[in-house]
């Protein structure tokens, strides 16, 4: 009996691999990827599956019909740009766009501007950055934002991080919510308090970044045999703020829950990538809150969110990979950004 249980096994596996085997001669390289990302599943998401996960930042986009207008589904800032630093903000808002906002605007220093509107005529840029009044000139159009970004091209200039910090203060006191990613988190490293308690807010750090805001916020060294408890104990000292730690897997906590995405990316590390995963996630935060927890199932629509546009990036990333190889850039990813949500969120 156990020998023929045996061989009816093996013959049973064959059929499926043969079967397999059969479609993907059919169907090509498209279904070869899903298939891979389905049989991975079980391994990422330490609270149910992603593909569950996935299914909640669906419920998140809104419907696109005839009967919007013009700014309804997103009006995204970008705060960022400077004589050294014109790419960074402009990826920001242009993957913001391609993503679905509506209007994208960067507020950048008055020399920086005319470069980023040389970059594309869809962006609205404010070359008030570095202007005496540069807090009201952003302050003004808060109550006309639904989502602000800040950090991409920053700079550590002392007057640009004052500024910054100006704007984040008035932001919060307006409950906006802000993306804070790159020269943005060394802010955050100098003053913690700026966004300490603010559940409306998300932190985008890299290794290093991760690195320097536990050094500042815990006091001790992250302990990086434990990632998933290294992103909770930070959020949660910071008042339960949204933290998405990026790496070769991307760890996402807001103190109480802890997501994980592993969706497949690529082995390019150029510039640019963060920048993209900074706008889009503005634009995704705007959506979940917009639709509320009823739509998340009870997850942090700001959860949901970093979840949707860290599987986003990778996917544009992978994608980009596999027509570029190592000539892939940044640039390269972002003309992926359209083909790669309707793969993920839309099909």
């Amino acid at each position: 009996m156990a020998t023929r249980t045996g061989v009816g096994a093996a013959v049973a596996s064959a059929a499926v691999v043969a079967l397999l085997s059969a479609a993907l001669a059919l169907y090509g390289p498209p279904l070869d990827a899903v298939l891979k990302r389905a049989f991975s599943l079980h391994k990422a998401h330490p609270i149910k599956n992603m593909e569950n996960t996935f299914q909640l930042v669906r419920n998140i986009i809104p419907p696109l019909t005839p009967k919007k207008h013009k700014g309804q589904d997103g009006r995204i800032g970008i705060v960022g740009g400077c004589q050294e630093y014109t790419g960074a903000p402009y990826f920001a808002a242009i993957s913001a766009l391609k993503v679905g906002a509506d209007l994208s605007h960067v507020f950048c220093t008055r020399e920086a501007a005319p470069v980023i509107k040389s970059y594309s005529p869809e962006l609205i840029v404010h070359p008030v950055l570095d202007s005496p009044n540069a807090v009201h000139e952003v302050e003004k159009w808060l109550p006309r934002l639904h989502a602000l970004v800040v950090g991409p091209g920053l700079g550590r200039d002392e007057v640009l991080l004052e500024n910054a910090k100006g704007i984040l203060e008035a932001s919060r006191a307006r409950g906006v919510p802000v993306v804070i990613d790159a020269d943005g988190l060394w802010l955050i490293a100098q003053q913690p308090t700026l966004i300490q308690g603010y559940r409306k807010a998300i932190l985008t750090p890299n290794h290093v970044e991760f690195s320097r805001l536990s050094a500042a916020v815990l006091k001790d060294p992250v302990d990086s045999s434990d990632p998933h408890g290294a992103v909770l104990k930070l959020s949660q000292a910071l008042g339960n703020v949204t933290v998405v730690q990026k790496g070769e897997q991307d760890v996402i906590s807001d103190g109480e829950q802890v997501l994980e995405c592993n969706q497949q990316g690529s082995n390019r590390r150029c510039g640019g990538q963060g920048d993209l995963l900074s706008g889009s996630l503005g634009v995704l935060v705007h959506w979940a809150l917009h639709a509320g927890p009823e739509k998340t199932n009870g997850f942090s629509p700001l959860l949901v969110a970093a979840f949707g546009a860290c599987s986003l990036t990778r996917q544009c990333s992978h994608q980009a990979f596999q027509k570029h190889g190592r000539s892939t850039t940044t640039t390269d990813m972002i003309t992926e950004v359209g083909p790669a949500f309707n793969r993920l969120f839309e099909t």
